[in-house]
C-alpha cells in the first residue's frame, strides 16, 4: 500500500513508457492533460556491448531509477516480451525487463503491461500494424521535435500513449 506522502510526491498526469531491451531501452515520458497527451522526454538508452552482462543490467536499472526519481510518474507502462527465435536474445531481454520491473516495484509505482498487439491496436486501430504505421501515428498523436530516433524510442512513446488511452482515466489514485 502506498503512503499518502508518496502519493503526494507523484505527478498523477505523468506516465513513463518503456520498451525493454538489453542493448537498447526505449524510454518516454508523457503528460496526460484534459485535451491531449504531451511528450515531455524520450530517449533510447544504450548499454555498451563491451561491458559484462551484469554491468549492463545494472546500468539499465540505474537509468530507470534515475528517470523515475526525476519525473515522478504515477504509472509506468511496459511492453511485454514478444517471443524471439533467438533464445539468447530473448533471455537477455527478459532479464533486462526483470530489472526494469524491479525498479518500478521498488519505487512503489502503478505498473501497466501491454503486449505489442494491444499497443498497435491502441495507436493505429489495427493490431498487426507495421513499424512505419505505428511511427506515423505516434507523430500525429504527439508533437515530436524532429530528430533521429530508434524504433525503441517510438515504441516507448506508443506504450505510454496506450496506457494513457486505456487505463489512466480509471486508475488515478
Amino acid at each position: 500500500m502506498r503512503s499518502k506522502k508518496f502519493l503526494q510526491m507523484q505527478n498523477k498526469n505523468i506516465i513513463l513508457g518503456i520498451d525493454p531491451g538489453y542493448g537498447r531501452v526505449g524510454i518516454a515520458i508523457i503528460e496526460k492533460t484534459n485535451k491531449c497527451e504531451r511528450l515531455i522526454h524520450s530517449e533510447c538508452f544504450e548499454t555498451d556491448v563491451k561491458l559484462p552482462h551484469f554491468k549492463r543490467l545494472l546500468l539499465i536499472g540505474e537509468k530507470i531509477k534515475e528517470i523515475i526519481k526525476y519525473y515522478k510518474p504515477w504509472c509506468v507502462a511496459v511492453e511485454t516480451l514478444l517471443w524471439s527465435k533467438n533464445k539468447k536474445t530473448a533471455l537477455q531481454v527478459a532479464e533486462a525487463r526483470g530489472v526494469i520491473l524491479f525498479e518500478v516495484a521498488r519505487a512503489n509505482i502503478v505498473l501497466r503491461e501491454f503486449n505489442p498487439n494491444q499497443i498497435k491496436l491502441a495507436i493505429t486501430g489495427y493490431g498487426k500494424s507495421d513499424k512505419k504505421q505505428v511511427i506515423n501515428m505516434v507523430e500525429k498523436l504527439v508533437k515530436i521535435i524532429p530528430k533521429k530516433r530508434h524504433d525503441d524510442e517510438y515504441d516507448a512513446i506508443a506504450t505510454a500513449l496506450t496506457c494513457a488511452a486505456i487505463s489512466l482515466s480509471t486508475d488515478i489514485p
